[in-house]
């Protein structure tokens, strides 16, 4: 099995930037990877296009050995905008492993260690009324905690 295609997506649910990955194989399995870096998504995702020709016709199952090339590969150290690029195919590759050995990939790394985790959502509005709309909006949604932010955000 190789690696034929990499592919960087930018999208924005919920008014915030996600960057994701979509690391593609000769044998039809893909995987998707996440690597946000919040305000530096365009540069993480550049990162990730300058990495592919290190990855095109690599096996993707080598997880390990494509991890260290790929960190070791630039001159400099990089920082986080190159580690969350990293990351991000890292878990790309991990997903194709799960897909062909159909299973989630938190199995083969060991199986859940929770239940759940709590999270909260983020609300807004040009105004208190807007707000409070959006608050209900996520409550509504089974939220248990949510930050709110009324004004330009």
């Amino acid at each position: 099995m190789k690696i034929t295609q990499v592919k960087v997506l930018i999208t924005a649910p919920d008014r915030r930037n996600f960057v994701l990955v979509k690391v593609s194989t000769d044998a039809g399995l893909y995987g998707w990877g996440e690597g946000t870096l919040n305000g530096n998504e365009p540069v993480v995702a550049r990162a990730i296009e300058h990495m592919t020709p290190l990855l095109l016709g690599v096996d993707p199952q080598r997880i390990e050995d494509v991890w260290q090339f790929v960190h070791t590969w630039p001159y400099f150290r990089g920082g986080p905008v190159y580690m969350a690029a990293l990351g991000a195919i890292d878990l790309a590759l991990w997903d194709i492993k799960g897909r062909q050995a159909r299973l989630p990939a938190y199995q083969l790394l060991g199986g859940r260690s929770r239940r759940g985790a709590m999270v909260y959502g983020h609300a807004g509005g040009r105004d208190a009324a807007e707000a409070a709309e959006d608050v209900r909006r996520f409550l509504a949604r089974g939220y248990k905690v949510v930050r709110v932010q009324q004004g330009p955000y």
